[in-house]
């Protein structure tokens, strides 16, 4: 299995080997390789909740009135949005969408066949809120930013667990966090993943140790 000193290794590496001159801070992908797995009778998604805050998401939210807090798509508006190009351009502009559960018939009546295909509709699992209270989405907005996705679809994971400019080890933290939860997750367990790899958004991958 890979242990922290392993995820720190290959990080180490990973930065030290990095010597492109880029003017932004790239991101850290996690990649799990899969061997033995049936992606058409296996397949799986999770949800992860990692210790430590990836990135800052565009956020907006159905509701019934503006938020001040978060970007708002009020109830009285959604038939302004019948044309897809409307719906297509909210899509490339925010990365996660959330709900008052009270609007999700009609969030799903509009914008459903568009988001649906997107992986972007409300789920129930992170982003069907319950109210419109302060609190509430300031509690949705802080997991969703400290929470990745994972659809598995291929023999191949592939994952933001941070940014390069995060210290090394709340990397290692996201990392194995996430490793942990995907070997739970897998029927055969250690014996599902070929190999574990890290890289930058313009970097060569960098094993990790098993």
């Amino acid at each position: 299995m890979a242990t922290e000193e392993n995820f720190i290794k290959a990080i180490e590496t990973l930065k030290a080997e990095d010597s492109k001159k880029v003017n932004f801070d790239q991101t850290v992908d996690l990649i799990i390789n899969l061997k033995e797995f049936d992606v058409r009778r296996q397949a799986f998604s999770l949800f992860i909740q990692v210790p430590n805050k990836i990135k800052d998401k565009k956020i907006v939210g159905f509701f019934e009135k503006d938020s001040k807090i978060v970007d708002s798509i009020k109830k009285e508006t959604f038939p302004g949005y019948k044309e897809k190009k409307d719906i297509r351009k909210l899509i490339k502009t925010y990365d996660y969408f959330i709900a008052n559960a009270k609007l999700m018939p009609a969030v799903a009546t509009t914008f459903g066949r568009a988001l649906g295909p997107a992986g972007k509709m409300p789920n129930p699992q992170l982003g069907v809120l319950a109210n419109e209270e302060d609190k509430t989405i300031e509690e949705v907005i802080k997991k969703i930013n400290s929470t990745v996705k994972i659809k598995v679809k291929e023999p191949s994971i592939k994952v933001s667990i941070g940014k390069q400019s995060m210290d090394n080890e709340k990397i290692m933290q996201n990392a194995l966090f996430v490793y942990k939860k995907v070997l739970e997750t897998l029927p055969r367990k250690i014996d599902n993943i070929k190999n574990i790899k890290i890289k930058l958004t313009m970097s060569k991958p960098v094993k990790v140790e098993l």
